[in-house]
């Protein structure tokens, strides 16, 4: 059972916001840090029944000569068909449900900082006492995301398929501004990490009967 003395606040925002780098911030701050994306990268996907269940629905072209998920074409296909994305997000989110209950679970009066992406997008709002969203400027977003290696028309893709950045601040119970210097930023994750971890939860939840489409 998930214990009610755990802190668990939910990071989101855009591609090329800086959701890591608060996430970062927050870690120094004592909090423990989850990653939704990582979590899929560093445990789902290298399942070989996972692998098996991409190569059968979207193709041989999906996985490496030794069988491991080639997750940039996975993305390239899943972005461009969204029935494929649908199915994909069916085989992935449950499983990193159950091990968001694990982790939860084993680590009584932890406090958590997760980033989801796409935590408003799911309607994944009732996993968290708090939720978090990192904004920045179009521009600033689009340059992040090529010094990262996405192409520009790629990387519109993938944002047209998120919520505006507008709306998720007016959805998240508190908002940073990653527009400034890095010293300003931290300034910002210090304060609110003070404000959250003497905050009592904020939302009527029960984590182990969410259930998000």
């Amino acid at each position: 059972m998930v214990s009610r003395t755990n802190l668990i606040v939910g990071l989101t925002g855009g591609m090329g916001t800086g959701k890591s780098t608060v996430a970062a911030l927050f870690a120094e701050r004592g909090f423990r840090r989850l990653d939704a994306d990582q979590l899929i990268r560093d445990e789902l996907l290298p399942s070989p029944q996972i692998a098996e269940a991409i190569r059968a629905r979207l193709g041989s072209a999906m996985l490496a000569a030794n069988g491991s998920v080639r997750r940039d074409k996975v993305a390239e296909k899943v972005f461009s068909d969204p029935a494929a994305l649908a199915w994909l997000e069916d085989l992935l989110h449950p499983l990193l449900f159950a091990r968001w209950r694990e982790v939860f679970a084993a680590a009584e009066g932890t406090a958590f900082i997760v980033e989801v992406p796409l935590l408003f997008e799911k309607q994944l709002e009732n996993w968290f006492d708090f939720i978090v969203c990192v904004t920045t400027d179009s521009a600033t977003q689009l340059r992040r995301l090529e010094q990262r290696g996405v192409p520009p028309d790629q990387a519109r893709q993938r944002l047209v398929k998120q919520l505006p950045l507008a709306r998720k601040c007016e959805l998240a119970d508190h908002v940073l501004l990653n527009d400034g210097s890095p010293e300003f930023l931290r300034e910002q994750v210090n304060t609110l990490a003070d404000r959250l971890l003497s905050s009592p939860p904020s939302r009527s939840h029960d984590r182990l009967h969410v259930r998000p489409s």
